[in-house]
């Protein structure tokens, strides 16, 4: 058998520390519950945020930049073109399931005359396919379009920020 050799900790005597002498708390719950009988008490007014008053930082907008303009305003509007497809899409559905195709189409013909009118159909000139695709060019066209005009008006609050000295904003904290 080997002997095992038992190693004593040394410390480093170091200044003397008097022990902090603080007023003894009372436990949580009293705290707690000295706090809920004192908002309890008619009358009793709570000062809003401590007592004092609201932070406030006063800050100076005076450039955006450009880029996070154009990549935000391209995901922005990206979304607002998948929203107006899809509800055209709804409205298109909605329009079809509650007969206003089969509805007009009736109209046509009392109005023009049954044989003249037999050879129309409403959802030739207006149907799904023609509908969502004129959408999703408008939708294409908006996109670029939302995209440059974010950009360019970036652009030129850069250039009247440098001019006048951009937008004065103050910031509070809530109480």
């Amino acid at each position: 058998m080997t002997e095992r050799s038992t190693e004593q900790r040394t410390t480093r005597p170091g200044p003397a520390r008097k022990p902090a002498e603080t007023p003894a708390r009372p436990p949580l719950a009293e705290r707690i519950s000295q706090r809920l009988a004192r908002s309890e008490e008619p009358g009793a007014a709570r000062p809003a945020g401590g007592g004092r008053p609201p932070r406030r930082a006063r800050l100076r907008l005076t450039r955006i930049d450009p880029w996070s303009v154009m990549k935000t305003s391209f995901l922005l509007s990206i979304a607002f073109a998948i929203v107006t497809v899809v509800s055209v899409a709804m409205v298109w559905a909605v329009l079809g399931g509650a007969g206003v195709w089969d509805s007009i189409n009736a109209t046509v013909s009392d109005v023009v005359g049954e044989e003249s009118a037999s050879e129309f159909d409403i959802e030739n000139y207006l149907g799904t396919s023609r509908v969502l695709g004129f959408t999703m060019l408008i939708a294409a066209i908006d996109v670029v379009l939302l995209t440059a005009v974010a950009t360019l008006t970036a652009f030129l609050y850069n250039m009247s920020a440098a001019l006048l000295g951009g937008i004065d904003v103050t910031l509070a904290e809530d109480n």
